[in-house]
């Protein structure tokens, strides 16, 4: 896979470092002479392009015509916005993200402007502080259709109504399913007879709109009191 990274700061070394490491073609565009020598030391010089990246001929030099995915992580949502137009309209890019520096300037982010998908990096650090806030001792491991689904671990409380229940036999909430339980460090496929055990670790793909119901139904049936 070919990917063109615009904006040579930490979000954008690091996406091409992944990349690198996965063996994908990648170059990444910048045209600060402060950051070009970092990405010196960081990148190999043939994933590195010196130019502005809303140029047409920068993206060409980059190899845009063969481009399969075209990240615009620069820290000017304007500029973000030039590049994304560019890469849709101009030269078909197949896949296009973009960083939205400013939350307010989200709305700007569409398809009509090129976008597939645009990461509001304020909104979901604002958004995962307030959930890991509201769901106690739940941990998220993972996000799913942009953060509409969590992968989730929970530990099920010795006094829960789950205990000694088949998982079968659980009321859970409508979109959410249990993928694994562990139990003594061992993981286990839950399979409908199998029965919940205090202090298993619960892990399970729970829509948003759930996740707390899910949260309760391992939690104890009451408040309990801290010591």
């Amino acid at each position: 896979m070919h990917v063109i990274i615009v904006g040579g700061g930490n979000t954008g070394s690091y996406l091409a470092k992944i990349l690198l490491e996965e063996h994908h073609s990648v170059h990444v565009i910048e045209e600060r002479p402060a950051l070009l020598d970092k990405l010196a030391h960081e990148l190999p010089p043939e994933a590195i392009i010196s130019g502005d990246g809303s140029a047409p001929a920068i993206l060409e030099r980059a190899n845009i015509q063969k481009a399969n995915v075209l990240a615009a992580v620069t820290g000017s949502d304007e500029t973000n916005l030039v590049i994304t137009s560019l890469a849709r309209f101009e030269f078909s890019v197949p896949r296009i993200i973009a960083r939205v520096n400013n939350p307010k300037n989200a709305w700007l982010f569409t398809t009509e402007m090129g976008v597939d998908v645009a990461l509001n990096q304020a909104d979901i650090l604002a958004h995962l502080v307030a959930e890991e806030m509201s769901l106690g001792d739940m941990m998220t491991l993972l996000k799913l259709k942009r953060g509409e689904y969590s992968l989730v671990e929970e530990k099920v409380h010795p006094q829960s109504t789950a205990v000694n229940k088949p998982v079968k036999d659980l009321a859970l909430p409508e979109e959410c399913t249990i993928a694994a339980v562990i139990r003594n460090h061992q993981l286990i496929i839950p399979r409908g007879n199998i029965q919940l055990e205090a202090y298993d670790e619960v892990l399970a793909l729970v829509h948003g709109k759930h996740l707390a119901e899910f949260a309760a139904l391992l939690a104890p049936p009451y408040p309990v009191e801290r010591k």
